[in-house]
């Protein structure tokens, strides 16, 4: 198992590099001039060749990818330009936010997910069956963003205890503060800013795993093991959840780790709709004001959280099924 965590580890270094280079080019080739954006227009040109000789943008595009990408690896991620801030810093300061709306998201599509999946497939071809189905085929049909004005329009608009737009207190906070001071409103507080977002953010991913569940169960339920159980005379619960549903999880477990990927570039939008400070916000406004370090920085950590998620989905297979070795 060491051995494929490191051999992977060392895989993702061409595809963070990759990344590196694709976000550098599409940053730079693209119309506009961040110098000329944050001088305004009537900026002399000395002063805009003074400013591009001050953030290398006077160098060619190998020179200056090369210097940006240097200094990344050792984890300088260069300076705002609109904020004259480190880049790590901004970044640092809302990841917690975006990491967190990503949890919860994944956490309420799974408690939702394989319950909905595992009652539709233990009742096959029946109304409750053909029923979840329908949920679900509207839950993979409906974009994130949409479903997040439908939320704010008519349940954040009449239900006084669910805020429309921003983030009060991290639930990490709101756990440390239950635990030392025996107080819960810190906690409560922040499920009441975070509820509309995440389940936004995760009902596509609820419905998915709804429908992936089921049809590796109906796969899994077919198994001549599975008859053999039955045959044993062991209650039908314990044939379907310690025998069936386990073996059935292996697809889930896939699934989830891309889809939590996919929640971090996915939660941009969803951060715009209910104004949450994180990454993704942070990058779109870096994208509107052509602030090049920022972009970059937002992206290949996102890349670099992708992939580590990716890891750990492998990593949990030998957990879930013993039977699964790497050599």
């Amino acid at each position: 198992m060491f051995r494929y965590i490191v051999r992977r580890l060392i895989q993702m270094i061409p595809l963070l590099i990759g990344v590196s280079i694709l976000v550098f080019l599409l940053g730079h080739l693209a119309p506009g001039d961040p110098v000329r954006m944050l001088l305004g227009e009537e900026a002399t040109a000395e002063d805009v060749a003074r400013l591009h000789a001050v953030y290398g943008f006077d160098q060619p595009l190998p020179v200056q990818y090369f210097r940006w990408f240097s200094r990344a690896i050792r984890g300088d991620l260069g300076v705002s330009i609109r904020q004259t801030i480190p880049v790590s810093t901004l970044i640092f300061e809302r990841l917690g936010a975006t990491i967190e709306l990503a949890v919860v998201s994944v956490v309420i599509a799974i408690l939702l997910g394989i319950p909905l999946g595992l009652f539709a497939s233990t009742r096959r071809g029946s109304l409750w069956d053909f029923l979840t189905m329908i949920v679900s085929l509207i839950g993979v049909s409906m974009p994130g963003f949409w479903l997040g004005l439908v939320l704010l329009s008519y349940v954040a608009l009449h239900v006084s205890w669910l805020p429309m737009f921003g983030r009060d207190a991290s639930i990490i906070g709101g756990l440390w503060t239950l635990i030392t001071q025996f107080r819960a409103d810190e906690l409560i507080n922040s499920f009441r800013y975070i509820l509309l977002p995440a389940v936004a953010l995760g009902t596509s991913m609820m419905a998915i795993i709804a429908r992936l569940t089921r049809s590796s169960m109906l796969e899994v339920l077919s198994k001549d093991y599975i008859r053999t159980a039955q045959a044993k005379g062991l209650k039908r619960s314990v044939v379907v959840v310690k025998h069936a549903l386990r073996n059935a999880l292996m697809p889930v477990i896939t699934m989830v780790g891309i889809q939590f990927g996919a929640m971090l570039g996915g939660a941009v939008v969803t951060e715009t709709v209910f104004a949450w400070p994180g990454v993704g916000r942070l990058v779109i406004n870096a994208i509107t004001q052509r602030d090049f370090p920022l972009v970059q920085g937002g992206v290949l950590m996102m890349a670099l959280i992708f992939t580590l998620v990716n890891l750990l989905v492998d990593v949990c297979y030998a957990f879930v099924n013993p039977r699964i070795r790497y050599e």
